[in-house]
């Protein structure tokens, strides 16, 4: 039975900005009661607040940052108090550190890696699943994973590392709610390169453009409304997936290397500059 936004508390994590403001924008556009706006950037999420207005939706923002449990809990609970606990949690928070695994600052890349991308979102999702447990009313999570966690991708093993854990997790998430019967979806989304400024740089490999993120919002949207288990753009994803299942680990380190250039991908790659804004949605 597909999810009705209308009415609904929503929560989105990395709000401020890119694909997390217009998941924002997509509750608004469907009535959501309540959207809880997280983001570790308090000045982009007024401008977010700022830039939207609705008769049927009430917008609360919280400055959390979700490398850090004690924020997440603090935050969690002003929610509960203000708005109640939310229908729909939307994990989309994240961050890219592009270059050789040794060239990884411990800390800042390495830790900060860890916490947000993989971390936060458990932390998150315990902080509120027992209340949307408890209730006993349909909801939905969705979980934005990404390609580079089916496949080994150089100059991103710890991002990769965090996606392919978070798949791991949130697809067994999602089958531990079906087993104890909880009327829970859990939908993670799975794309390639998106021109969101994240990567940028970086370059699609063979017939897999860099994708605008309002058709990834779309899909993953519909998607997680829908309750499907995973939300895979594009259709090259699966392929690719599929392929590396098949082929011997030296075959495929040719295919991927070689044709469909997946390898290859993040050899120029940049990166949105610190506390630059998101050149597709800000524009």
């Amino acid at each position: 039975m597909t999810f009705a936004v209308a009415g609904r508390t929503i929560l989105i994590t990395g709000a401020g900005r890119g694909m997390g403001r217009l998941y924002v924008e997509r509750a608004v556009q469907e009535g959501a009661a309540a959207v809880v706006l997280w983001d570790i950037d308090g000045t982009a999420l007024e401008e977010v607040v700022a830039s939207l207005t609705s008769n049927a939706t009430t917008l609360h923002s919280y400055v959390v940052d979700v490398a850090s449990l004690e924020s997440i809990e603090t935050a969690a609970q002003a929610v509960m108090n203000d708005v109640g606990v939310p229908d729909m949690l939307v994990n989309n928070a994240g961050i890219v550190r592009g270059k050789y695994f040794w060239d990884h600052d411990p800390t800042h890349d390495i830790d900060a890696t860890l916490d947000i991308n993989l971390a936060g979102p458990m932390h998150v999702t315990r902080a509120f699943l027992p209340g949307m447990i408890g209730r006993g009313t349909p909801g939905r999570i969705l979980n934005v994973a990404s390609a580079s966690g089916t496949l080994a991708v150089p100059r991103m093993s710890v991002y990769a590392a965090t996606k392919w854990a978070m798949i791991g997790w949130s697809d067994s998430l999602r089958l531990e709610l079906v087993e104890a019967r909880h009327p829970i979806a859990v939908t993670t989304l799975i794309p390639s390169y998106i021109t969101t400024g994240m990567f940028e740089g970086a370059r699609g490999p063979l017939l897999t453009p860099l994708m605008e993120p309002e058709y990834v919002v779309d899909k993953a949207w519909r998607g997680a409304l829908e309750g499907r288990a995973r939300v895979q753009l594009p259709w090259t994803v699966q392929l690719a997936g599929t392929l590396r299942n098949l082929l011997p680990q030296p075959v495929w380190d040719v295919v991927a290397g070689r044709v469909f250039r997946v390898y290859s991908s993040m050899e120029n790659f940049t990166g949105r500059p610190v506390g630059a804004p998101d050149r597709k949605v800000d524009r």
